[in-house]
């Protein structure tokens, strides 16, 4: 038995899978946001409610929203900023009294549909998580690419592409910069774009998404936006490292019309006389961090 662990801004999953990659007990609890301690302690208790339901773990792996730094060990670019240089995994091995692997999340997302999802037998995969904020990770043949700093596909935080008069210079991220590709494209992002004047108490991104649908213009004009600037930031990753497949998690990846209208989109912003990129939703769902968060232990180790 495994755990693995999908610690995000605003909540904890976790997922205890059997030797067959079969989950056999799933849980999920707020995130204690801004507190570090408070953190801890919860992921400390998942993990026992776990045990619990489906009986003693070999193995924890956490996948977060940030990466550990090859230099310092400590969390960096994490936008649950209260981990932001913390020793996670140390700390997290103290409390659970055992070692614990940690990676970045959209690490963990590619690596599971990579495995056995909606990118299964593809060579090269680009995995999106769409949420509170927005993580990419790469796969090439089954393995996920780090990369010397630990950054590889940290697509979020670049500019947005080819921007707009109306998008320069862009909302101000949390990373200090303004413009960045998840100001835009997180759930947050698509929220303050629909509300008038950038208002960040307006309507949940799942509120605009659903307003669109029943025929809100204002809302379909955000979404439309939205569609638009996802094609040219994507259509970046392609131009860089030309993935067979992108598969979309996070919330937003449930919007089902971004498969139909975001290939047709980017095609003028690819260097290329046609496009063979597939885009796609993840088969495995909320499952595939805390599956690819288990998987951080091969078999063996």
């Amino acid at each position: 038995m495994r755990i693995g662990i999908d610690l995000g801004g605003t909540k904890i999953e976790g997922a205890a899978l059997a030797a067959d990659g079969t989950i056999a007990a799933r849980l999920r609890v707020p995130t204690p946001a801004h507190d570090y301690a408070g953190t801890i302690d919860a992921v400390a208790a998942l993990v026992g409610r776990l045990e619990t339901l489906a009986g003693p773990a070999s193995s924890v792996g956490v996948g977060i929203p940030g990466a550990l730094s090859p230099a310092s060990g400590l969390v960096k670019n994490a936008n649950a900023t209260w981990l932001i240089g913390r020793t996670l995994d140390r700390d997290l091995t103290s409390a659970l009294g055992r070692p614990v692997r940690v990676a970045n999340d959209a690490n963990c997302f590619a690596v599971s549909e990579a495995a056995d999802g909606a990118a299964a037998g593809a060579a090269v995969v680009f995995g999106v998580i769409l949420g509170t904020g927005v993580g990419g990770g790469l796969v090439v043949h089954g393995r996920p690419l780090v990369g010397a700093n630990a950054i590889a596909g940290e697509w979020g935080h670049n500019p947005l592409p080819w921007p707009e008069d109306g998008e320069r210079p862009g909302p101000r991220c949390y990373c200090g910069r303004q413009g960045c590709i998840e100001t835009f494209l997180s759930g947050p992002g698509l929220a303050r774009d629909y509300a008038p004047g950038g208002r960040a108490d307006g309507p949940s991104a799942e509120a605009v998404v659903a307003r669109a649908a029943a025929g809100d213009p204002g809302a379909e004009a955000a979404l439309a936006r939205y569609e638009a600037r996802l094609a040219r930031a994507l259509a970046t990753v392609i131009n860089l490292v030309d993935p067979d497949v992108i598969v979309l998690g996070g919330g937003l990846s449930n919007i089902d019309r971004l498969y139909r209208t975001v290939p047709e989109l980017w095609r003028p912003w690819v260097f290329s006389d046609r496009v063979d990129t597939l885009l796609r939703l993840n088969m495995h769902g909320d499952s595939s961090g805390v599956r690819g968060a288990a998987w951080l232990w091969p078999a063996g180790d």
